[in-house]
C-alpha cells in the first residue's frame, strides 16, 4: 500500500489563505521538465520517479495528492520539487508536514 501525503503551496495570500499551485496546465507544463507527466495526454495521475501526483479536476488547483509507490527512489525528488515549487507536503496520517 502506498503512502499519501497532501501537497499545498507554503505561500499565504493577504487573507491568510495558502495560494494556489497554479492551473492544471501550469503544473502539467511545469512538472514536464521535471520527469513527472501523465501516461497519456490529458491524463489525472501524473507519475514521477517513485511517485504519483493526483490532479484534482478544478482550475486552479489549491491542493494535490502524492502518492509514495516506490520510497527508496520517490523522496529525493520530491524534496527538489518542494523546494523548487515553494510546496507543503503534509502526511495525510499523521498531519506533520514537511517544508524543506
Amino acid at each position: 500500500m502506498s503512502k499519501q501525503f497532501v501537497i499545498q503551496s507554503r505561500i499565504a495570500g493577504e487573507d491568510g489563505q495558502r495560494v494556489s499551485l497554479g492551473t492544471r496546465d501550469e503544473i502539467i507544463d511545469s512538472l514536464s521538465k521535471f520527469n513527472t507527466m501523465a501516461e497519456t495526454e490529458g491524463g489525472d495521475t501524473l507519475w514521477g520517479p517513485g511517485f504519483k501526483i493526483e490532479l484534482p479536476p478544478n482550475n486552479p488547483i489549491q491542493q494535490m495528492l502524492l502518492n509514495i509507490v516506490e520510497e527508496e527512489i520517490a523522496w529525493k525528488p520530491i524534496i527538489g520539487l518542494a523546494k523548487h515549487f515553494d510546496w507543503s507536503v503534509m502526511d495525510i496520517e499523521s498531519g506533520r508536514e514537511l517544508q524543506p
